[in-house]
């Protein structure tokens, strides 16, 4: 058993080795609680086990692959009799692929599918095996802005995205039906700068970017910390989210449109595509692994994080004033 205060929470995250996930290790060690981290990639999480280390927090690992069942319950296992019962879970794998569908292997729909998708169930299922017999602990999926609106050039990502959602959905009703305790939340982010760009799989005449201005890993890490203490079903983090999510819901068919003409280029820096590039959808890059990608110097320090009801009540009210005023402006012409 952990020799750290009893008053520290145990934390397990996916694709704890760079990005988000290593964004959030980091950010959940500064509060001295106990990490557990689990990746592909044994050495970069050995570096992130020493970096937590050095902040004075207890970390262990587990180099697995989150596509396998079997091996992400055993190392859920290991982690925690070593760190303790698990008190959160931060599901936050992924690889992504930048391709029209017409260019993708079924292969590799395959694969970012048995991580984005199938990894968080996995997840999802190890840390119900620790919590639902104590009817209590959270569960955050790391979700996207694109689980509620597909853009071209991320199929297979946004796919498993929207998966996501339709998984939690359903569990949460079955552990209401049960009683539990155990609260779920979906965190839904914007364009993020991590290493994906530099080293996700390719079928594009240039190097991919974000769309739109990115948010820094670290915005990303804080408001997952803030959201292990609030209990809303589901948060939406920038205003790129917001409006994604609200637009499509207004208008999806105009937003079809715009993302035709601005998302393929939008996804797409100036410079050609490396020849042969190695890409991680396979197996891990090593020697990228680290928490910022390559765009520093357009990304976001500071975002808002709102809830997705109130958000959704605040689009609501504001269509509902426009409605109510453009009825009252046709009446008084009406009425001259």
């Amino acid at each position: 058993m952990s020799p750290y205060s009893q008053s520290s929470r145990t934390i397990i995250v996916t694709g704890a080795s760079a990005g988000v996930g290593r964004a959030i290790a980091h950010r959940f060690a500064r509060a001295h609680d106990r990490i557990g981290l689990i990746a592909r990639d044994e050495a970069a999480l050995r570096d992130v086990q020493q970096e937590l280390q050095a902040m004075g927090a207890e970390a262990e690992y587990e180099a697995i692959d989150v596509a396998d069942a079997d091996a992400m319950f055993e190392a859920a296992e290991r982690l925690e009799q070593r760190l303790g019962k698990i008190d959160i879970w931060v599901n936050d794998a992924m690889e992504t692929l930048f391709s029209t569908v017409a260019e993708t292997h079924p292969d590799e729909f395959r694969r970012v599918t048995d991580v984005c998708y199938l990894g968080f169930v996995h997840g999802t299922m190890a840390a119900l095996k620790s919590m639902r017999p104590r009817r209590r602990g959270r569960i955050i999926q790391i979700g996207s802005a694109l689980a509620y609106r597909g853009i071209p050039l991320q199929a297979a990502y946004c796919g498993a995205k929207h998966a996501i959602r339709g998984f939690t959905d359903a569990l949460r009703t079955e552990l209401l039906h049960e009683g539990s305790g155990i609260i779920v939340s979906i965190v839904d982010l914007p364009a993020v700068n991590t290493p994906q760009f530099d080293w996700a799989r390719a079928h594009t005449r240039n190097s991919p970017r974000p769309m739109g201005q990115p948010v820094q890993p670290e915005v990303v890490a804080d408001a997952v910390f803030r959201v292990a203490r609030r209990s809303a079903r589901e948060y939406w983090l920038g205003w790129q989210t917001l409006t994604t999510i609200l637009a499509n819901t207004i208008a999806p068919a105009w937003l079809d449109h715009y993302l035709a003409q601005k998302a393929i280029a939008g996804q797409q820096t100036n410079t050609r595509l490396v020849p042969g590039r190695e890409d991680n959808l396979d197996h891990p890059v090593t020697r990228l692994h680290r928490t910022h990608g390559s765009f520093d110097a357009i990304s976001a320090s500071r975002a808002p994080l709102v809830s997705g009801e109130v958000a959704r009540a605040g689009s609501v009210i504001a269509g509902a004033a426009v409605f109510f005023a453009l009825g009252a402006l046709a009446a008084r012409r009406q009425g001259r």
